[in-house]
C-alpha cells in the first residue's frame, strides 16, 4: 500500500474528473467553500493533520484514496506520481458506494 505524503510524495496539481464537478455544483456554497479550502490543504500537504485521509478498501487499479470535509461528507480521488484525480465529493454513504 502506498503511503501518501510519505517518501517525499507530494502533489503539485489537481484535475477534477467531470463527475466531480457536478457533484461539487450541487453543494451549498459554504460547503463548496470548504471543499476548496480542503483541497488547498492537500497541495500544501498531502496529509494535514485534520483531513482524515485514508485509503478505500477494496479498490485497486486505480487506487482511491479519501479525504473528510466534515462529519458527514468527503472526497475520493486517485493519485498519480504528484497529480490527484479528484473524482467525487458527497456524504460518506455515496462515496463508499460510487466513489
Amino acid at each position: 500500500m502506498t503511503h501518501i505524503g510519505c517518501g517525499g510524495v507530494q502533489i503539485h496539481r489537481i484535475r477534477a474528473k467531470a463527475r466531480f464537478k457536478r457533484d461539487f455544483r450541487k453543494l451549498d456554497p459554504p460547503l463548496q467553500d470548504l471543499v476548496e479550502k480542503k483541497l488547498k490543504d492537500l497541495m500544501k500537504n498531502p496529509r494535514p493533520s485534520g483531513l482524515g485521509f485514508e485509503k478505500l478498501q477494496g479498490y485497486r487499479k486505480p487506487n482511491i484514496y479519501t479525504i473528510h470535509i466534515t462529519g458527514n461528507y468527503k472526497l475520493s480521488m486517485e493519485i498519480d506520481g504528484d497529480l490527484a484525480i479528484i473524482r467525487r465529493v458527497g456524504n460518506h454513504d455515496l462515496i463508499d458506494r460510487t466513489p
